[in-house]
C-alpha cells in the first residue's frame, strides 16, 4: 500500500501544530504560531511546514531561527505518531501568502475609495540606469 503525500502532510500538519503547543519550551516560540500548510515530496523524505504568524522584523526572524532549531526535536515527536517507516526532514518555511492578501485587500478598498495607490518597488528602482 502506497501513502499518499498529501494525507502524510494533513496528518503532520495537525501533529506539529500540537508538537509547537504542548511539547516545545523554546521561549522564542511564546508568540502565536499558526501551521498554514505543510508540502510532502512525493518520495515522502522532506516535509516543508508553512507557518504565519503576527510577529515582524527582527521578533520574526527570530521565530523562523528558533523553529529551525526545533526541526530535529520535531521530526523525534513525529515518528511515533505518524506511524511511518521513515519520517520526512522537517523544514520551516514563512508562509507571507497572508500578508499579501492583506495587501492585496488595501490596494481594493483605496481603489473604491478612489484613493491614490503607492507602489512600494517604484521607489527602489530609481536612480539606475
Amino acid at each position: 500500500m502506497r501513502i499518499r503525500p498529501e494525507r502524510v502532510g494533513q496528518m503532520m500538519r495537525r501533529e506539529i501544530a500540537e508538537i509547537l503547543e504542548h511539547r516545545l519550551r523554546d521561549p522564542r516560540l511564546a508568540s502565536m504560531v499558526s501551521i498554514t500548510d505543510v508540502e510532502v515530496t512525493p518520495d515522502l523524505s522532506l516535509a516543508r511546514v508553512y507557518v504565519s504568524t503576527l510577529q515582524s522584523g527582527e521578533e520574526r526572524e527570530r521565530l523562523l531561527e528558533a523553529l529551525k532549531a526545533a526541526a530535529g526535536f520535531v521530526r523525534h515527536e513525529l515518528r511515533p505518531r505518524l506511524g511511518l517507516r521513515e519520517v520526512p526532514d522537517v523544514r520551516f518555511v514563512l508562509d507571507e501568502s497572508i500578508e499579501r492578501g492583506a495587501r492585496v485587500d488595501e490596494i481594493l478598498r483605496k481603489i473604491e475609495r478612489g484613493e491614490p495607490i503607492e507602489d512600494e518597488e517604484e521607489g527602489e528602482g530609481e536612480g539606475k540606469a
